[in-house]
């Protein structure tokens, strides 16, 4: 393909030669083959632009860098760009033929319920008859292909050859997580949206933003970068569903459990088996818990209206759906009600804490199981702690995925957040699955066990090495030994 044909919407500031072939795009010096062109982003830990000299001996034809190295070697096209991350983004959609511009592409964003309301949306779409792509945190599916997920939001290169393959394969419409760091590190950048969906914000990610102004930021500039052509979905029951459409050109249009919007949702009646839901004046039954899930079904019956479909057929599919992997999934065994659940930040897991306590109202004891995840926002950790203690009757403070931290250290790090009083109802135990089984030994008839922070998850990650760990998988060996 042609440099010229790739570059075509970067920002370009000093093309210092002609244009030229390539073959591929790389931003790896590493995997840099002959003919293709080198992208020098700027990352966390490392700059592209001191591998331009390995990726130009390696065979590289062309150079894409903000700043020029001081070396000039010849046959090589230099391009100096204003932002080589954003410029990524648009050559990789250029490269794969704008796959997003034949495909109906919406976007959710937010800190909670990124992954259920996309994939709520992928099976909804799918159950209406079309063929149907799906980029989340759990897995990636071109329609009723399984891909692997690494990622909430691929790199821009795999991210638009996913798009290309959807294209390919017939899909009409995808549905993706937009992660603050791919609106940061602009993995999105040159895609275009049809629609847009907020969920909610708060504290998560901070070891990487360092504040939850620069946190907010990220989200808001996926909506600010919304054209007028696509919708803006925002959950007018948090305070930053206003704040994400300022400045924001698209329909702007929300959701609510509690105040005046354009798709209201009131909970009628909630239970471990469903929730009856009244939303826009229609009565509908469905298999889901919560009202982090009525506020995510808002959302998505919202997204397929503005789609342009009927609200009671939507409605009568939506109803036959079944939950997301790993997100308030319920196990039952001889009177005992255990729940996974993904919830990693505060304000996730006081939602399913209440959500149980208000279905439980008082009967039976809730068991909470949870830990923290090594390497990442340390802050969270005692108030992640902090919920678990002020909502259940019971806590085991546990190891998520450690990574390469002490589990002890990120144990003692959320006992800050437990009162010297509240001491005697938490246990520590570093080791997942004992406390998994201590959770269960410890189950009454009647009782509730939730186990929380990894949900979908089937692994751990302890001094760098991935482990099979499956809460369910344990939950269901502990409870039919006892």
């Amino acid at each position: 393909m042609i440099l010229s044909e790739i570059l075509k919407g970067v920002k370009v500031l000093t093309n210092l030669t002609t244009d030229v072939a390539v073959k591929n795009i790389c931003f790896d010096s590493r995997k840099v083959a002959e003919g293709d062109v080198f992208v020098a982003t700027r990352g966390t830990a490392v700059d592209g632009h001191d591998f331009v000299t390995k990726a130009v001996e390696q065979g590289a034809v062309a150079v894409v860098c903000e700043t020029l190295p001081e070396k000039i070697a010849e046959n090589v096209v230099y391009v100096q760009v204003a932002d080589s991350a954003d410029a990524l983004g648009i050559m990789a959609s250029n490269f794969y033929e704008n796959p997003s511009q034949n495909l109906t592409l919406v976007g959710v964003t937010g800190t909670n319920g990124k992954t259920t309301i996309a994939t709520l949306l992928y099976q909804l779409f799918r159950a209406l008859g079309f063929k149907v792509g799906l980029l989340s945190t759990v897995c990636n599916y071109i329609d009723d292909e399984a891909v692997e997920s690494t990622h909430t939001t691929p790199n821009a290169l795999e991210l638009n050859a996913l798009l290309a393959r959807m294209v390919d394969a017939g899909c009409e419409y995808a549905f993706m997580e937009v992660s603050s760091h791919s609106v940061e590190q602009r993995r999105i950048a040159g895609l275009q949206f049809r629609g847009g969906i907020f969920t909610n914000l708060t504290r998560d990610h901070l070891d990487y933003h360092k504040t939850v102004e620069n946190y907010l930021k990220a989200k808001k500039r996926f909506f600010d970068e919304l054209p007028k052509t696509a919708f803006a979905l925002t959950n007018a029951d948090d305070k930053n569903g206003e704040v994400m459409l300022q400045n924001c050109a698209a329909e702007k249009k929300t959701y609510s459990l509690r105040t005046l919007a354009n798709f209201k949702t009131r909970i009628l009646e909630n239970s471990f088996e469903g929730m009856l839901l009244q939303m826009n004046e229609l009565e509908v039954m469905m298999p889901f818990v919560g009202k982090f899930n009525a506020a995510n079904l808002s959302a998505v019956f919202g997204a397929a209206v503005l789609l342009g479909f009927d609200e009671l057929e939507v409605l009568t599919k939506l109803s036959s759906l079944k939950s997301v992997s790993g997100r308030f999934e319920t196990i039952r065994n001889e009177g005992i009600t255990a729940i996974v659940d993904y919830a990693h930040t505060p304000d996730a897991l006081n939602n399913v804490i209440s959500t149980i306590n208000d279905i439980r109202a008082g009967q039976g004891n809730l068991i909470t199981v949870v830990g923290c995840g090594g390497n990442r926002d340390k802050g969270k950790r005692p108030m992640m702690a902090r919920e678990a203690v002020n909502g259940s009757n019971r806590v085991i403070l546990t190891s998520d995925n450690p990574r390469d931290e002490e589990p002890q250290d990120i144990l003692n790090d959320m006992l800050e957040g437990v009162d010297a009083s509240e001491r005697r109802k938490v246990l520590v135990i570093a080791d997942r699955r004992e406390a998994i089984k201590t959770a269960c030994a410890l189950a009454q008839n009647g009782d509730v066990i939730l186990v929380a922070g990894k949900g979908h998850e089937n692994y751990q990650i302890i001094k760098g090495i991935k482990h099979h760990f499956d809460d369910k998988e344990e939950i269901q060996l502990a409870l039919n030994n006892q």
